[in-house]
């Protein structure tokens, strides 16, 4: 794992400090998204196709700290959108670095070499770079030539300068062709980065293309082929690859877990508020995380609950429940951090679908209600000011 000791340390610390209060459900991770705006305009983005009365709205960073401090979370994430868009990202971060959080800067790197001078290194700053494959596959993912070249050209600026970087690679099905993203993963070794985050697409209920999604199943057969890869790779002699994520995590994706998510432990807070239940599925918001953590049905999501949980797999739920786990079972964890994922006999029993609610599709009446809230809040926010 790329992931530093000190933050091993102190999210181990902060887990243990969780199960001797007593508390069922805590956040690791915030998911703190300061605009929806991009540059880009990914097919599998479902951030995008806002009105702009929404596009336009920013997290100021008052709000943005009074959310860290709300909730309480070792780590930080900071998504989009892309971020370096905001006018106030580099006070952003500096004051979430100052309160000792570890901040995860995400960002498609289009702007990154311009910006790099606002930044200071820091243990408690990763610059989380998007990535999906070497040059075609990754032009191809974000619809739009040149993206690649940019995006390696600062990774490269960004690692001579001493930041810690790392990958952020999004597997649909365009290009999770196994040997493609071997090659793609020896690259990312080669370009200095302290390791890749790796995980399958969600089907957004308004991503622009919806069949580039992969089925759990589909996920499975992947990672064991890339794994299997991995480590004929490493027997030839080869630089192993370097993943930041748990052992535990990378052994679900192969399909050797029956975890179920825990949508409380990434939370997060948009230009809307705290989005309920969780960063991939959007049916609500409310003002407050206390209002989130006592107030969502949890029990009504996750894979064999909800419809549209059915084939996820990706990081932002699981990952949480990988990591408790890694505490609870630390040999179990150690054992597949040092052999690797297994990629051959059966795989664990999947969560039974049958008994799982139909999706409701909110999202047009969502957008609605909510653009209608920003329109009234404008004028008092000016009769205010």
């Amino acid at each position: 794992m790329a992931v530093p000791l000190i933050q091993q340390f102190r999210v181990g610390a902060y887990i243990m400090k969780q199960k001797l209060a007593g508390n069922a459900r805590y956040p690791l991770v915030l998911m703190l998204e300061p605009l929806f705006r991009c540059n880009l305009a990914c097919s599998g983005c479902g951030k995008i196709d806002y009105p702009d009365s929404i596009l336009n709205k920013r997290l100021s960073p008052e709000e943005c700290f009074q959310a860290v401090d709300e909730c309480g979370a070792p780590v930080v994430s900071i998504p989009g959108g892309e971020p370096l868009l905001h006018k106030e990202i580099v006070q952003i971060v500096e004051g979430i670095v100052a309160r000792k959080k570890f901040v995860y800067l995400c960002t498609n790197a289009l702007l990154l070499k311009k910006k790099l001078d606002q930044f200071t290194p820091s243990p408690y700053l990763t610059l989380s770079v998007h990535l999906d494959g070497l040059k075609e596959e990754h032009d191809h993912a974000v619809s739009q030539e040149g993206t690649f070249d940019r995006a390696v050209e600062a990774i490269r600026e960004a690692v001579k300068r001493g930041f810690r970087v790392t990958l952020n690679c999004t597997l649909f099905t365009s290009n999770a062709v196994p040997e493609k993203v071997a090659e793609f993963l020896d690259y990312a070794m080669e370009l200095g980065v302290e390791g890749v985050t790796m995980a399958p697409g969600y089907a957004y209920e308004r991503a622009p293309v919806q069949d580039h999604f992969l089925s759990r199943g589909k996920t499975k057969e992947l990672f064991r082929s890339i794994f299997r890869l991995g480590k004929e790779r490493k027997k030839a002699g080869k630089k192993p690859w370097v993943f930041n994520q748990s052992s535990l995590y990378l052994d679900f994706l192969a399909g050797n877990q029956t975890y179920k998510c825990t949508p409380w432990g990434n939370p997060t807070r948009n230009v809307f508020g705290w989005q309920r239940p969780c960063y991939l599925v959007g049916e609500g918001y409310v003002q407050s995380f206390k209002e989130l953590m006592q107030t969502t049905a949890w029990d009504e999501y996750g894979v064999g609950n909800y419809e549209k949980c059915a084939n996820c797999m990706v990081h932002s739920g699981f990952e949480p429940t990988a990591v408790i786990a890694t505490t609870d079972h630390p040999l179990r964890a150690l054992k597949v951090m040092l052999t690797g994922p297994a990629t051959e006999g059966p795989m664990a029993p999947e969560i039974p679908l049958a008994n799982q609610r139909p999706a409701q599709y909110v999202f047009e009446k969502q957008v609605k209600t909510l653009t209608a809230a920003l329109h009234e809040e404008a004028p008092r926010q000016a009769k205010a000011g």
